[in-house]
């Protein structure tokens, strides 16, 4: 006899469904999860400076788009928001259709198991070129590449400058621009 999952129980849902529903939501795996209450100002600034510099960065690439806080559809039973994404070639203007290339996420205390847990695998296995997890409280930020579906961590950084290289537009993302304001 298979075991059951812990998840067996709990409904299951779809794009379909999701679209229809009033607030803030986030589907992993066919289970709805609420997304948290407004973020605290702190959150939303380092979300706004890091799309502010990723705007700088790409400014001159026209493949690539800067996206905050935008559906990303993986699938009919995976719908995501991540904080800031660097997505390219997508002419979807409804949601997010393609992979992005870089994701980062601002860690909150009511969001860090996702983010680090099922968020972590999901943009993992659908390619994402380089996952930035982003601690307010730390003023740090863990980075990891995408090594053949596999992230692998390339080291936490705060004041430093990263190439992301392997991506369609050329970033070179300065760390202590977001995280100098709040020092």
């Amino acid at each position: 006899m298979e075991a059951l999952k812990k998840y067996d129980y709990l409904p299951h849902y779809t794009y379909e469904d999701y679209v229809q529903w009033e607030g803030e939501w986030e589907l992993l795996d066919g289970i709805a999860y609420a997304m948290a209450p407004a973020p605290v100002k702190k959150h939303q600034k380092l979300v706004l400076s890091i799309g502010s510099e990723l705007l700088q960065q790409t400014d001159m690439c026209k493949e690539c788009e800067v996206l905050m806080d935008s559906d990303w559809k993986v699938n009919s039973e995976n719908i995501l928001k991540p904080d800031v994404a660097v997505v390219c070639n997508d002419k979807n203007e409804k949601y997010i259709s393609k992979t992005p290339e870089i994701i980062f996420e601002v860690i909150s205390p009511s969001t860090a198991s996702k983010d680090e847990g099922l968020k972590f695998h999901i943009y993992a296995n659908e390619g994402v070129k380089y996952y930035i997890l982003v601690y307010p409280n730390d003023l740090v930020a863990k980075v990891y590449k995408n090594d053949d579906f596999n992230f692998k961590k390339i080291g936490e950084f705060d004041a430093e400058v990263l190439k992301f290289d392997d991506t369609k537009c050329e970033v070179n993302f300065n760390f202590s621009a977001i995280f100098d304001r709040f020092r």
